[in-house]
């Protein structure tokens, strides 16, 4: 495991074109899983380290800083040598010789993983009431859908799904309008009240005799 803690969560760079050599800060060799001096950076290993869907964008840009010299800067993902996935932004910029000449390019990489994890759990936050107020609702929806029909709640959500895809509606849009259509129909018949008043009133008789 590297000694160096990536406390500062930021690490510099540099890129040396005509060799494609690398050099490291002790933080950016560690946010890779490598304690300092462990590895000698190279193209394959960065290349490498980068998460499998960003691996040929980075390799592209690469390229295309080797053969511009311009900077550049770009967010994609690395995987450690443990194999946690950091979200990075890399900033690139020019390197010049004596002569002024571009010879590379230097710059710092940034981890901004807490950040994404921040932004992942406001989306979560901002969403679950959202959700939990659907759950309650398509249950209610469900449980007016067996209580008519007899069906169980596999059943009535089956139906609840027919329905929203013949009518196009979204399904909770659909169970809203079907809870608050059943104010309007005014409950059940007499007999069905009494058959369920019997039902609630003797529910722990029947669990204590050992009724479904």
């Amino acid at each position: 495991m590297p000694t160096v803690p990536v406390s500062k969560r930021t690490g510099s760079f540099q890129f040396w074109f005509a060799d494609q050599r690398w050099e490291w800060s002790e933080e950016v060799a560690a946010l890779h899983g490598y304690a300092p001096g462990e590895v000698t950076p190279t193209t394959e290993l960065v290349l490498a380290h980068k998460h499998p869907d960003d691996r040929a964008e980075v390799a592209d840009t690469l390229a295309t800083a080797v053969r511009t010299g311009l900077p550049f800067s770009g967010r994609h993902r690395i995987v450690d040598t443990m194999g946690v996935t950091h979200h990075v932004l890399v900033v690139g910029d020019q390197m010049r010789d004596a002569t002024g000449a571009v010879v590379g390019t230097a710059g710092y990489y940034i981890d901004v993983t807490d950040t994404v994890d921040e932004e992942r759990q406001e989306i979560i936050d901002a969403t679950l009431p959202e959700m939990v107020a659907a759950r309650e609702v398509i249950e209610q929806a469900k449980g007016a859908l067996m209580l008519v029909y007899g069906i169980s709640a596999d059943q009535a959500f089956r139906v609840l799904t027919w329905r929203s895809q013949e009518t196009n509606t979204k399904l909770r849009v659909l169970a809203e309008e079907l809870v608050a259509a059943l104010i309007d129909f005014g409950g059940a018949d007499v007999q069905t009240r009494t058959r369920f008043d019997h039902v609630l009133l003797t529910t722990d008789e029947r669990r204590v005799q050992g009724c479904p």
